[in-house]
């Protein structure tokens, strides 16, 4: 089965990034053998709707599951049209998070677990929705994983900071727009 981890680098002892829409890196791999892929987000630098453009990028690409700390409702509507179960990891490698999903450790989500454009401000799961289980057995939060590296989780932070940047500036240009009657 291929399968998709949202990544801070391009191989299976990176740390997994707790963002989908704004990570850094995608990496494919194959259960099977662990054969992976990493590819670079192309929709990270976009000014909005990285979430759905990460989500038809992660589609494109053939993965059959996708495996994220966090997924916003944009990107979570796309795979579940599409028919894609989404798998809620806690902070480790990606290699951490690929092993729990092989042994049916991960929870399913039932729903975005963060607001639109929330970063990481976002809550926990939201459950179990229809077609999420998908033959995976009995569904159990993930056991605790250590936390993450002071560089980790300042890398994490820079990228949400960058996020709420672009955020911000878009929100200041369309107030500016609408006072102006544009």
């Amino acid at each position: 089965m291929k399968i998709v981890v949202s990544a801070q680098g391009d191989n299976l002892d990176a740390p997994a990034s707790p963002v989908f829409g704004r990570c850094p890196t995608y990496v494919f791999v194959d259960t099977d053998t662990l054969a992976f892929e990493a590819l670079p987000n192309p929709a990270i630098s976009e000014g909005g709707g990285a979430g759905i453009q990460a989500a038809q990028f992660v589609l494109n690409q053939g993965a059959q599951a996708v495996l994220s700390g966090n997924l916003g409702p944009n990107a979570f509507d796309v795979f579940q049209a599409a028919g894609v179960p989404c798998f809620l990891i806690a902070p480790g490698t990606l290699r951490q998070a690929v092993e729990a999903f092989k042994a049916g450790r991960l929870q399913a989500m039932g729903g975005a677990n963060v607001a639109a454009h929330a970063g990481l401000r976002g809550g926990g799961p939201t459950g179990m929705g229809q077609s999420m289980g998908r033959g995976m057995g009995p569904v159990s939060a993930p056991p605790p994983e250590p936390a993450p590296s002071k560089e980790t989780e300042l890398a994490a932070l820079h990228e949400t900071l960058r996020g709420l940047r672009q955020q911000l500036a878009e929100t200041m240009e369309r107030i500016d727009k609408l006072e102006k009657g544009d």
